[in-house]
Order: C-alpha cells, then structure tokens, then sequence
C-alpha cells in the first residue's frame, strides 16, 4: 500500500485529471501531473506540475522520482512512458492493457477473437480493402483506428465510393469500417478491477449522444435486469482478459432485437460515470486513487438517481452570441439537487466539454425533470 502523505502521479492535464487530483487529495495523496500545456484543468488542482513532453526523459524521471505509482487520464499516453516508470513504480494500467484500446482495430480483434458479440465491421487499412467490402456493411460509419474521439476521426458513409472518400481524408490512416445498427439505446459499464482481481462496477448509464459527442447520461439505465446483469458480466470480463489494473469503462449498443454488442473500451474513468462524484458511494476517481494507491476497492452502490448532462462550450454562444458570454449558472443552482461541476479551461469554444452538472432526484422521473429543465435554461437542444 502506498500510504496517505505519499506522492502520486499522473500522465495528462485534462478533466479527468483534474477530479482525479481533487478525489486523491481527499484521501490525503500529493499528485504531481505531467502535461506538455503550461496550464490545464489538472495543472490548476495539482500539488506539482512538470510541464513536459509525455517522453521527454527529464519530465519523465523528475516524476519517476518523486511518485510512489502513476496512472494516466486519457488511452494515448505512449506505451513507451508507462514502461519507463513501471520500472521503478506501481503503474496502473499497464501499458500492454492499454494499448489494445489505443487503437481501433486491436481493440476490435481482442474483442472479437474473445467471442464478445461486435457489430459487423471490416479492417481498412488501404484503398485496395474497399473492393472487398461487403456491401451489407453499409451505410456505415468509417472511424480512424487511432487518436478518434467525440465523433472526430468519424465519417457516415452510404456507398463504397464514400468509403474510398472517408479512407483518403483520414490520410492513408488505418480505419475500420462498422455497419450502422438500429440502435434501442446506447450504454456503459464502468468497472474497478486491483491486482489482486477483485473488481467493482457502477450501475449501468444509459447514454445519449449529439453530434458524436456524449450529452445525456442517465442511470441506472432504463433497461431490463437481464439486459443491465449481461452487461455487467461482459464489462469484468473484459477486465479479467486484459489483466486490468485500474478504472475502465466498456461502452456498448443494445439493439433493437435486443443483442448486446461491445462498442469501445476506454482504459480510464469516463464521461458517463461522471454522476458517481454525487449519486455513489465511491466515486470512479477516488477508485481510481484507490486502486494506484493499493487501498481496498469502495462500494460502488449508487444511493440516489441522476441523470448527467455534459456542458459543452456552445453554451457560452447560446443564442446569436457572437462573442462568449457566462452562462445563467443562477437558473442551474436554482435547482437545490443539481451539482454544478467545471473544469476551470480559460477559453470556451463550440464542441468543447467546458463542465458536466449531475441532477439528482427522488426518482428517475424528477431527476429527468430538473436537466431537462437546466437544459432548457442554458439553451441546450433537447
């Protein structure tokens, strides 16, 4: 166990890292972040920051000599620097987890080849590929098999000569090419697993997207139990198959029959497991600070219904807003059981997740109520 007092690290300056710091110090931790940006939402809460490149080798070992165990707050952090503190240092996850989720076609085949139910989807990795694509794989949707996220490295395409269209504007990148599915609604699993294999996993979120972006997360998700324990039994296993050590969220489709297919996975706290800071017992950043730490796992039960909504930057341009203005934080805080978190980014911008507020609720109906309500209020479509 690395005892309260004691130094921990992280890799990245984002969000993530920012609720990270703010849930380790809690417990009595010292974080030190390394991030390339002279400032960050991380940066702003940590105890030190190395302002450096993720392999620079002085950053590198000025953490390495200060923190007891590391972890990262985002899947591309390099390989190469989490191999370099687990030389002296607990790092959580390891590096060969997390490279399976770093890139799109690893992630597909590990999940696949493990007999996890995927939509139908073929490998690009040239145009010469896109003569042998089944037509049955369209319409469809071409993702770059590397650094996509929040709809970007996207592309909707009806046709084969689209595919050839999308696959050039990825720059000869490898991509892979997924079957658009009739979808009753999209959900994640957040799971915990320590060294010792023991895991934890949150109720399941129902989510909503707009704009490839994450908007709405309501848990626990409005499915059947047979449907919410399925889920469940596929997040911990894909844990266990990858050796995971850390916090990792498995997102996944239910279709409209009803199957169950494995979208992504994402080797760190995550988005929608967001309410957990309000609605759990232990919230997905302090298991993770847990898990670094080697403390026991916390109990992940959540003790009030939520719905989150993510706060992007158009809210700052609502209207005919031409230059940013502060949004009516009055008419969010009006509402007694909404919590109000953001990320403290100096400058908004379109698209850009600026903050999330957690709307609790007796029921699941009034805690809908209150974000419909918030949203309307910050001018967020519905």
């Amino acid at each position: 166990m690395v005892p309260p007092g004691a130094w921990l690290g992280l890799l990245g300056g984002g969000q993530l890292g920012r609720m990270f710091c703010m849930a380790a110090q809690s417990l009595g931790y010292k974080v030190v972040v390394l991030d390339p940006g002279a400032t960050g939402p991380a940066a702003s809460v940590a105890d030190r920051h190395i302002a450096s490149d993720y392999l620079d080798a002085r950053g590198l070992a000025e953490l390495a000599a200060l923190a007891s165990a590391a972890t990262t707050e985002f899947e591309n952090v390099p390989a190469a620097a989490l191999d370099y503190l687990a030389k002296t240092a607990r790092v959580t996850p390891a590096a060969a987890s997390v490279a399976i989720a770093q890139d799109r076609i690893s992630e597909k085949m590990f999940l696949s080849g493990h007999g996890f139910a995927v939509g139908p989807f073929a490998v690009l990795r040239s145009e010469a590929d896109v003569d042998a694509v089944d037509a049955r794989l369209l319409p469809g949707i071409v993702k770059s098999a590397r650094l996509g996220y929040d709809g970007k490295g996207q592309s909707g395409v009806e046709t084969l000569d689209e595919v050839r269209a999308a696959l050039r504007a990825m720059r000869g990148q490898p991509c892979v090419l997924e079957q658009r599915i009739a979808l009753a609604c999209e959900v994640s699993v957040i799971v915990a697993r320590n060294e010792q294999g023991e895991t934890a996993a949150w109720p399941v979120a129902e989510n909503r997207h707009r704009d490839g972006i994450l908007d709405v997360a309501i848990v626990p998700a409005r499915v059947c139990d047979a449907i919410a324990r399925k889920a469940h039994a596929i997040a911990t296993r894909v844990a266990e198959l990858l050796a995971y050590c850390g916090v990792l969220c498995v997102e996944m489709f239910v279709a409209q029959d009803g199957a169950l297919l494995v979208n992504e996975i994402a080797p760190r706290p995550h988005n929608s497991g967001h309410f957990s800071i309000d609605a759990c017992v232990t919230s997905q950043f302090e298991q993770q600070a847990r898990v670094l730490a080697g403390l026991p796992l916390g109990d992940t039960r959540q003790h009030t219904p939520a719905v989150m909504v993510n706060l992007l930057g158009d809210i700052w341009f609502a209207g005919d807003a031409t230059a940013p203005r502060e949004p009516a934080w009055y008419e969010v805080l009006r509402h007694p059981s909404a919590k109000l978190h953001l990320y403290g980014k100096a400058q908004p911008r379109r698209a850009r997740k600026m903050g999330h507020v957690t709307c609790l609720g007796a029921t699941q109906e009034e805690a809908l109520e209150t974000a419909l309500a918030i949203k309307r209020a910050l001018g967020i479509p519905r």
